[in-house]
């Protein structure tokens, strides 16, 4: 492909949303951008919204084609620079977007505010740096420097929402997991951990908001517990210890499985995305995500609102004794039980699990969801020395684990052992 010629004229967005049916070449900042996925036909595809100081309220949909994901404009981050030359401003269901053809537009990908490089990240082959795309840059990062990116709205208007948002949460569609719902679609501000091949050609996300998932109930029998275990996790197998260590602590993380249909999404693991018509369901009392046909996912910046409200939230946590307890055990009611690690500040079950340091002791607050063998009078072994051997399923918010309880340890939680066999025979009759 030839060089293109330098670009005489950059429009406003203002500008642009104006001259329908017409090629524009444009600058913007990048607000919103979503995660390539296959067209129709052959193409891939991804959408960006821009927004300049001209257009801040609402922000510039360009939808982009081309024959393969690298060539599609891959953004870092949200505040980041686009340059679009030849790109077609149309009128569609009612709105105005902006189309790159691949025949004849090109982008450049430039970092935002915090950088002083005109040298874009990424650029189509035939991109070339003029004088007029350096001026126009550095006015954009000029005008960055003293404004809040979220999502293309105005100062005033990010003000009333942050108000509002203070007061009353998010909208009612944005939900954290720690309100989520059986069966009942949301959409999830979250981070995508690791995207993982759980078996042959099945895929899953692992997805994390720095809240707890309320606890679910286990519709399994105790009798069968022997037989046909409750299992520790969705996947088939416990992720590898390194990438497992690289996950938070505190804060459920949600399994969502990525069916053939979505197999044509490519996503980025450790961005913060807003994952739009997501519906999670109950299996072997764990959460379980499914991304349906019509979702869609938007990549986030760190300055989002809700971005800063989910990292704020688990920044409180990790400090304190208390706030690391699973959120469904608040308030704490006073002197419920004590233990010899009572000086100790509780830790979650996957900080046991990713702990380095073996042995080591925790104090955990977790919910007991299986035992096995499920009757009192089997705790002892039937021969020999008639020892204790019991295995029990613990889990809290962030992990389900088997605790083996083993000779002179079943003494000491004889009782707790019999109390904890009633309430499971009584929950799950």
């Amino acid at each position: 492909m030839q060089e293109r010629e330098e670009v005489s004229v950059y429009f406003s967005i203002n500008d642009a949303v104006s001259a329908l049916r017409q090629k524009v070449s444009l600058i913007g900042v990048i607000t919103e951008y979503t995660l390539p996925e296959m067209s129709r036909g052959t193409d891939w595809f991804c959408s960006l919204k821009l927004m300049d100081a001209s257009y801040q309220d609402h922000g510039l949909v360009i939808n982009v084609f081309a024959e393969s994901v690298d060539k599609l404009p891959l953004v870092r981050s949200a505040g980041d620079i686009v340059c679009f030359t030849s790109i077609t401003i149309n009128f569609h269901h009612e709105k105005v977007i902006a189309v790159f053809k691949k025949s004849i537009s090109t982008f450049a990908l430039f970092e935002g505010k915090s950088s002083k490089s005109f040298i874009p990240y990424q650029a189509s082959s035939s991109y070339n740096l003029g004088k007029l795309d350096i001026e126009v840059l550095t006015s954009l990062r000029t005008w960055l420097l003293n404004y809040q990116l979220d999502s293309g709205i105005s100062s005033g208007r990010r003000m009333l929402l942050l108000k509002l948002f203070l007061l009353r949460g998010t909208s009612e569609s944005i939900l954290p997991l720690e309100k989520i719902r059986d069966g009942k679609c949301f959409d999830l501000v979250c981070k995508i951990l690791t995207v993982r091949e759980v078996s042959k050609d099945n895929w899953m996300l692992f997805l994390w908001d720095g809240t707890d998932a309320p606890p679910l109930s286990c519709r399994t029998k105790l009798n069968l517990e022997l037989e046909n275990p409750l299992p520790l996790q969705l996947e088939a197998s416990l992720l590898p210890r390194d990438v497992l260590c690289e996950f938070p602590t505190v804060g459920t993380v949600l399994r969502v499985i990525v069916d053939q249909a979505s197999e044509k999404l490519v996503f980025q693991p450790w961005r913060w995305v807003k994952i739009i018509d997501l519906v999670c369901e109950e299996r072997f009392g764990l959460w379980c995500g499914h991304l349906k046909p019509s979702t869609r996912v938007r990549i986030l910046s760190d300055e989002d609102i809700t971005v800063i409200d989910r990292q704020r939230i688990y920044a409180d946590r990790l400090p304190t004794k208390w706030d690391r307890m699973p959120s469904s055990a608040l308030p704490w009611p006073p002197q419920i039980t004590e233990t010899d690690l009572g000086h100790l500040p509780f830790a979650t079950l996957m900080d046991a699990l990713t702990c380095s340091e073996v042995p080591t002791k925790f104090q955990c607050v977790v919910r007991v969801v299986a035992i096995c063998p499920w009757q009192v009078e089997n705790f002892r072994s039937p021969t020999g020395t008639c020892v204790y051997r019991i295995r029990l399923t613990l889990e809290d918010p962030t992990a389900r684990i088997h605790a083996i309880i083993y000779a002179e340890d079943g003494v000491r939680l004889h009782v707790f052992c019999c109390i904890t066999f009633l309430f499971l025979d009584e929950f799950r009759s």
